[in-house]
C-alpha cells in the first residue's frame, strides 16, 4: 500500500511538472513571437505589410459582390463574438464552482477577466487602425490590434479542450480539438473576410490568447502546487456517475426493446 501511494504521488508530481513546463513554453514562446508581430507590424515591415493589405483588398471584393457569403461571415462573427465567447467559459466557472472545483472555476475566470484586460490594453498601447474602404461591408469600432474576437474564441476553445482533455479517450480529444481548431480558425477568419481587421491582428489576438492561457496556468500551478489536478478528479468523480447512468439507462432501452421485440408474436 505504502509503495502505491509513494507511485501515485511520484506521478502526479511527474504530472504537474510537465503541464509546469508546457504552459511556460506556451507562454514564453507566445510573448515572443507576439512581441517580434508588433514589432514587425509598428514598423511597416513590407512583407507583412503587403501581405495584410492584399488578403484584406481580395477579400473585399469578394464579400461585397457575394452578399449572401457576407451574410453568413457576419453571423458566424456574432456568434462568436467576445461576449458569446466569454459567457460560455463564464457559464463553465460557475459550473465548476457549483460542483466544488473551487481552483479550476478560478483558473477559468482568470482567463476571461486576463483576456479582457489583455485587449483593452493591447488596442489601447498599439491604437493600430483598422483597414478603411469606402463602400465597407461590415464595421467595428476600436483599435485594430489584436483582435478581440480571435483572442477571445482561442481562450475559450483552450479552456474547453483543456477542461475535457483528461476525461476523454483518443478519439474523444481528437475531436474536441478539431472542433476547437475549426471554431477558432473559422472566427478569425470572419474578421478578416469583412474587412475589420488585417489579417495580423488575428494573429496577434491568437498569440495573445496562448499568452494568457499559459500564463494563467503557470500562476495557478505555482501558486497552488497540485490544485488543478485535484480539482480535475473532482470533477471526474462528480460527472463519471452521471455518464455511467445515462450510458447504462440507454444500454437498458435497447435490451428491453429487443427483448420486447422478441416476445412479440408474429401477426402474419
Amino acid at each position: 500500500m505504502h509503495l502505491s501511494i509513494d507511485g501515485a504521488t511520484a506521478a502526479t508530481a511527474r504530472h504537474r511538472r510537465g503541464r509546469l513546463i508546457e504552459s511556460a513554453a506556451l507562454t514564453l514562446g507566445c510573448a515572443a513571437l507576439l512581441g517580434l508581430l508588433l514589432a514587425l507590424a509598428e514598423s511597416h515591415w513590407g512583407p507583412l505589410a503587403r501581405l495584410d493589405r492584399d488578403w484584406v483588398d481580395s477579400l473585399h471584393d469578394y464579400a461585397r459582390d457575394h452578399t449572401a457569403w457576407t451574410a453568413s461571415m457576419q453571423m458566424v462573427s456574432d456568434l462568436g463574438g467576445p461576449t458569446v465567447t466569454r459567457a460560455l467559459l463564464g457559464v463553465t466557472a460557475v459550473w465548476l464552482w457549483a460542483i466544488g472545483a473551487r481552483i479550476l472555476a478560478g483558473w477559468a475566470a482568470a482567463q476571461i477577466l486576463l483576456g479582457w484586460l489583455a485587449n483593452w490594453g493591447g488596442k489601447a498601447l498599439v491604437g493600430r487602425a483598422r483597414p478603411h474602404f469606402v463602400d465597407p461591408v461590415s464595421s467595428a469600432t476600436g483599435a485594430a490590434f489584436p483582435s478581440g474576437h480571435a483572442m477571445a474564441s482561442a481562450i475559450t476553445a483552450a479552456a474547453l479542450v483543456i477542461l475535457v482533455w483528461p476525461h476523454a479517450n483518443r478519439a474523444g480529444r481528437a475531436v474536441a480539438c478539431t472542433i476547437a481548431a475549426l471554431a477558432v480558425l473559422t472566427i478569425g477568419w470572419t474578421r478578416i473576410a469583412l474587412g475589420v481587421h488585417w489579417p495580423s491582428d488575428v494573429l496577434a489576438g491568437w498569440l495573445t490568447a496562448g499568452l494568457v492561457v499559459g500564463g494563467v496556468t503557470v500562476a495557478v500551478e505555482l501558486w497552488r502546487p497540485r490544485a488543478l489536478s485535484r480539482d480535475v478528479r473532482r470533477v471526474d468523480w462528480r460527472t463519471r456517475p452521471r455518464v455511467q447512468r445515462v450510458l447504462a439507462s440507454g444500454a437498458g432501452a435497447g435490451t428491453r426493446r429487443e427483448s420486447g421485440s422478441a416476445a412479440t408474436p408474429d401477426s402474419q
